[in-house]
């Protein structure tokens, strides 16, 4: 496998394609061809062409994978957890062997700068490394009941798990849920979103490479109202972890209720940012540039709203909008600043919600337009926007755009700033820039949101944990809390 980073992208854009893409799905430790060989185009949206094809995964297709979860849950369950630890390890370390073949597929598949891909495979090796420490620590107490009473808990893993994961970020999001998953003891049926099959694939190969036992970790490509909901209905399935919108999570909980199933949603946000008038304006320009120009705005957690001080919001707007205005946009693999938006649809739902702005009379300050890449005229890009001004009640305030769009809020004072910092359904993430520790940390208190950050809105990594209340879902990834998902606690009493 060629691994050399600079090869790889020279080889694509002479190609047209990547060497060693993976052909079918991944079911019982090997790649299979799918059940009736009908297969889908994975485009590269920088440039918006096909650059490879995928298995369009049915229900047939899932069951073989979920039938195979089972076999290697029966071996994996019972492997100690030392062994374990071993082989996750094993797996971070072939992901850090192999971090150029991954980033440039990860910018190639999503449309995200290399950079940024590049990052994205750290945390999916780190993710590995963190939990392979974890799975032996998964442990149970001793509870007193008094004379000839012995009483104690175990934690075991909770079956085979459904790992949906979004566009935005698939190689992270993978890692973020099958390596606790399978730290715990667990098997995984995975399903990639279709514009972002690959990353997922590699991966599981790598995994089986590191000693992942056949059958424990399977990977199903294809749409989501086929091969997604024959996944999240299959009685087999003990655990769902969905990454996506609040409409195909409420799907995703409708479809799983009558199996009873647990799931963890991670459904989005509308996140603010709040800059009190004692801030660092300089820290507040850089934090919001990048909470909301990171990935074109295509994440969950982006600071999409920035809630700030009257007093300040001139000179931080000033700022801002020339920063934003230098911002080079171009294919992620040429090294701009803002890579692509993943699809044709994606781009034209984030340009509708800006021209919706501005028939309501919105004060759009910069950006606003869709673009292509400078040198091929080619790409679904759109350009950093600012929209100023907007009122509480403003859809582009309340509806999660996942674009590279902020929405500029004014508050007078702390108390306003908190009012607005929990005026949408959402509550996600929320950052706070002050140079008073104490107001900091009333507002860290009074803002309704799963992480706080204070004065560095990218703050914190794989060891804290992630996810949201009210409409961004319920439960929590990363940290510790994110293995508790995959193990349940049987009790057992003895009396002697």
């Amino acid at each position: 496998m060629i691994d050399d980073a600079a090869v790889l992208v020279r080889t694509y854009f002479e190609t047209g394609t990547l060497p060693g893409l993976p052909q079918g799905h991944f079911i019982g430790g090997h790649y299979a061809a799918g059940s009736d060989g009908e297969m889908l185009e994975s485009f590269d949206p920088g440039s918006a062409r096909a650059f490879a094809s995928f298995s369009a995964g049915k229900g047939e297709d899932v069951f073989r994978a979920v039938e195979a979860a089972e076999k290697g849950l029966a071996v994996w369950r019972d492997t100690t957890p030392a062994e374990r630890c071993r082989i996750l390890n094993r797996a971070a370390i072939l992901i850090r062997e192999r971090a150029g073949y991954l980033s440039v597929l990860e910018a190639l598949d999503s449309g995200k700068t290399l950079d940024e891909a590049r990052g994205d495979v750290r945390s999916c090796a780190r993710l590995f490394e963190y939990y392979a420490g974890a799975a032996d620590k998964l442990e149970g107490r001793s509870i007193p009941l008094g004379p000839g009473l012995s009483c104690w808990t175990e934690r075991e893993p909770v079956g085979v798990t459904a790992q949906i994961i979004p566009w935005n970020y698939p190689t992270s999001t993978f890692a973020r849920g099958v390596a606790p998953a399978l730290a715990a003891g667990c098997a995984v049926v995975a399903k990639p979103a279709e514009t972002t099959p690959f990353t997922a694939l590699v991966l599981a190969g790598w995994l089986a490479e590191a000693g992942v036992p056949a059958g424990v970790v399977n990977v199903v490509t294809g749409l989501g109202a086929d091969a997604g909901a024959a996944l999240v209905r299959h009685p087999a399935i003990a655990h769902i972890t969905f990454t996506g919108s609040v409409r195909t999570g409420v799907d995703v909980m409708q479809v799983a209720a009558p199996n009873v199933t647990r799931l963890t949603l991670e459904l989005g946000g509308k996140s603010p940012l709040v800059a009190l008038a004692d801030s660092d304006v300089d820290k507040v320009v850089d934090g919001a540039l990048w909470a909301i120009f990171s990935n074109a705005g295509q994440i969950c957690s982006a600071g999409s709203r920035l809630v700030i001080d009257r007093k300040i919001h001139a000179e931080v707007l000033e700022k801002l909008i020339g920063k934003a205005r230098a911002l080079r946009l171009g294919h992620g693999l040429k090294g701009p600043d803002v890579g692509a938006l993943n699809s044709q649809a994606h781009l034209e739902r984030v340009h509708a919600h800006v021209q919706a702005a501005r028939r309501r009379g919105l004060s759009i300050l910069t950006g606003g337009k869709p673009a292509t890449d400078e040198q091929t005229g080619t790409g679904w890009f759109f350009e950093p926007t600012i929209i100023d001004g907007l009122p509480c009640d403003d859809p582009a305030v309340q509806e999660e755009i996942f674009g590279p769009v902020l929405a500029v809020q004014i508050v007078d004072g702390e108390e306003e700033a908190v009012a607005v910092a929990n005026g949408t359904e959402f509550g996600l993430v929320a950052g706070i820039y002050t140079g008073d520790i104490s107001k900091a940390l009333r507002l860290a208190r009074a803002i309704d949101a799963g992480q706080i950050t204070i004065n560095d809105y990218w703050a914190g990594g794989v060891e804290v944990p992630f996810g949201g209340n009210r409409k961004s879902g319920f439960g929590r990834e990363k940290g510790l809390e994110g293995i508790e998902a995959y193990a349940r606690t049987k009790a057992i009493t003895i009396r002697h």
